[in-house]
């Protein structure tokens, strides 16, 4: 019997959840890494294989804040960049992380700023 470490769970729902959600251009897929001091997030189209917009953590303007509200703010401002990029509605992509406390907030942030999903 193999006992898996708690990354190597994470993986296997990633992998798990990326084999039914998909990103096109119009429905790009809002991929989200969480790390001990930030989130990242990005939107992809995976048909191309190309990021269309992205945050993350280190920025100026969200380095500085809480872990919950800065998530918020990151989910704000992806939509801002997305609705630059011209894409209105994205499918989430939780990342094998639990739909709660910062990667909820995120997706919170994101329906907020005017993205649909």
């Amino acid at each position: 019997m193999t006992v898996l470490t708690a990354p190597a769970r994470r993986l296997k729902r990633r992998r798990r959840v990326r084999a039914k959600v998909h990103g096109t251009a119009e429905t790009p897929r809002i991929s989200v890494f969480r790390s001990n001091r930030g989130v990242f997030a990005q939107l992809i189209d995976d048909d191309a294989g190309r990021t269309l917009a992205a945050v993350q953590w280190t920025e100026a303007e969200l380095r500085s804040l809480k872990p919950m509200e800065q998530a918020k703010k990151a989910g704000e401002l992806l939509a801002q960049r997305a609705q630059a990029a011209g894409v209105s509605s994205a499918v989430f992509d939780r990342g094998g992380y639990q739909y709660h406390g910062r990667v909820a907030a995120l997706a919170e942030g994101a329906r907020e700023g005017g993205l649909n999903f």
